[in-house]
């Protein structure tokens, strides 16, 4: 088994930056991506950004140029900087490892961590 701990979410203006965080603890063995999916009030969860372990990222259309994601496989761990953020930013956050193999399972799975919330103020 494994979980995934998020951390970094918060209120800030627009125009500001957050950095979010994600840990993936337990007796894992390797992970094929993380990434940050999105959910506000009303709406589809969507992908906000994904790495691969070789470090290959892709954007959701609204975020590209004004977030980053970045990787430490040693860690386990996903970052994501969100920089200028804006208004329609406002969501739940959740953390998303895929085909996570650990050291007890036969077979990869997928897990989700429970959401940060990220608040920009108009």
């Amino acid at each position: 088994q494994a979980q995934l701990d998020e951390s970094g979410g918060g209120l800030v203006q627009a125009g500001g930056s957050l950095r979010l965080s994600c840990a993936a603890s337990g007796s894992i063995f390797s992970i094929y991506a993380m990434g940050w999916y999105r959910q506000a009030p009303g709406n589809q969860r969507e992908l906000v950004a994904r790495i691969t372990s070789g470090n290959s990222a892709n954007y959701g259309d609204s975020v590209k140029g004004r977030f980053t994601i970045s990787r430490d496989n040693a860690k386990s761990t996903v970052y994501l900087q969100m920089n200028s953020l804006k208004p329609e930013d406002t969501a739940v956050y959740y953390c998303h490892a895929e085909n996570v193999i650990t050291k007890t399972a036969m077979w990869g799975r997928d897990y989700w961590g429970q959401g940060t919330q990220v608040t920009v103020s108009s």
